[in-house]
C-alpha cells in the first residue's frame, strides 16, 4: 500500500465537490445556499460516511479511506474512471482493474438515474448485481446494493434463495430464470471462464440443479425491454414496461420501469412514492 497524499487528496475532493450542483446528484437545492457546489454534509450523505469524517479528509487530517469508501466517493462525486483511478492513487491504494465487470458506475447513467424520481430505476452490471437504485426501486426490490458477495447478484439469488422469486408471479418464474441465465451466458462469453462471470457460473453449477439444466440449453441474450408484473408486499401486483439504457461496452444497464399513464399500476407507484420504503422489508433483505 502506498503513502496517502493528504494535501492533493483534500484539494481534489474539494474541487470535485465544488464543481457539482445539487441537481447533478439528484438533490433538490434549498434556499440560501452560500457554498459553491455541494455541501460537505451532502457528499457525506451520498457516501454513507459521517460529515465529520469527510470534513477531516478535506482538511488533510483524516485517516486513510478504505477502498469501499473510495468507491462510494467515486459514485457520489460522479467521477469518470480516470478520475476514480486518480482518487485511489492519492489515497494510497492500488488502482482497480479495468474490466467489463468493473463495479464503478458509469457517470452518464448516474446522471439519468438522478433525474428519475417518479418511477423505479436501477443500474445493474452484466452479472445482475445492483450497483445503485432509486428509492422506488428499493421499495419494490429491497436494497440489493447492500448485500454482500454473490448475494448482490440477481442470478445467484434466483437459484439459491426461494424468497428472491417473490417479486415475480409464479407464472413468470420460468421466463425470468431463463432470461437471467441467458444474460449470464452473454457476459460469460464476453469475459471468459477465468473472470467473475466464470466464477459465478461454477458456483451455480455446483449449487443449483435447475441452473445446470438451463445452462445446458446454451441460450444467449441480453433482454430487458419487455412487460413485467412485479409484486409488492403492500400494494400487490404492479404492471410495468422495462426499458434499458446501456453503456457503450454493454457492461452496465440503467433499467427504467414505467407503468402505463392513468393505470392502476401508476396509482400504486405514486402510493409507494408517498409512503417511502422505510416500512417495507422484503423477505430476501432479511435473508442477507
Amino acid at each position: 500500500m502506498e503513502v496517502m497524499n493528504r494535501v492533493a487528496l483534500a484539494d481534489f475532493l474539494r474541487r470535485r465537490r465544488e464543481s457539482l450542483r445539487p441537481w447533478d446528484v439528484g438533490l433538490v437545492p434549498g434556499p440560501r445556499r452560500r457554498t459553491p457546489g455541494l455541501r460537505r454534509e451532502e457528499v457525506a450523505g451520498l457516501t454513507g460516511m459521517s460529515t465529520d469524517y469527510y470534513t477531516r479528509l478535506e482538511q488533510q487530517r483524516g485517516p486513510q479511506p478504505s477502498e469501499q469508501m473510495l468507491a462510494a466517493l467515486s459514485r457520489a462525486l460522479r467521477l469518470t474512471v480516470d478520475e476514480r483511478d486518480h482518487l485511489y492513487r492519492l489515497a494510497g491504494h492500488g488502482v482497480p482493474r479495468r474490466t467489463p465487470l468493473d463495479s464503478h458506475v458509469a457517470p452518464a447513467l448516474l446522471r439519468v438515474l438522478d433525474r428519475l424520481d417518479d418511477c423505479p430505476a436501477l443500474i445493474i452490471n452484466s452479472l445482475g448485481e445492483t450497483l445503485v437504485a432509486n428509492r422506488l426501486a428499493i421499495s419494490i426490490f429491497g436494497d440489493r446494493s447492500r448485500s454482500a458477495g454473490w448475494a448482490r447478484s440477481d442470478v445467484y439469488r434466483w437459484f439459491t434463495d426461494p424468497a428472491a422469486r417473490s417479486v415475480y408471479p409464479e407464472a413468470d418464474h420460468d421466463r425470468q430464470g431463463r432470461s437471467l441465465v441467458a444474460s449470464l451466458r452473454a457476459a460469460y462469453g464476453m469475459v471468459g471462464e477465468r473472470s467473475r462471470a466464470g466464477e459465478l457460473v461454477r458456483v451455480l453449477l455446483a449449487e443449483s440443479p435447475e441452473f445446470r439444466t438451463l445452462w445446458e440449453r446454451h441460450e444467449v441474450s441480453v433482454r430487458f425491454q419487455d412487460h413485467k408484473t412485479l409484486i409488492h408486499p403492500e400494494v400487490g401486483e404492479i404492471d410495468v414496461d422495462c426499458q434499458a439504457l446501456f453503456t457503450e461496452d454493454q457492461s452496465q444497464a440503467l433499467l427504467v420501469l414505467t407503468p402505463t399513464p392513468g393505470s392502476e399500476a401508476e396509482e400504486k407507484v405514486r402510493l409507494l412514492a408517498v409512503l417511502g420504503n422505510e416500512q417495507f422489508t422484503r423477505p430476501s433483505d432479511q435473508a442477507h
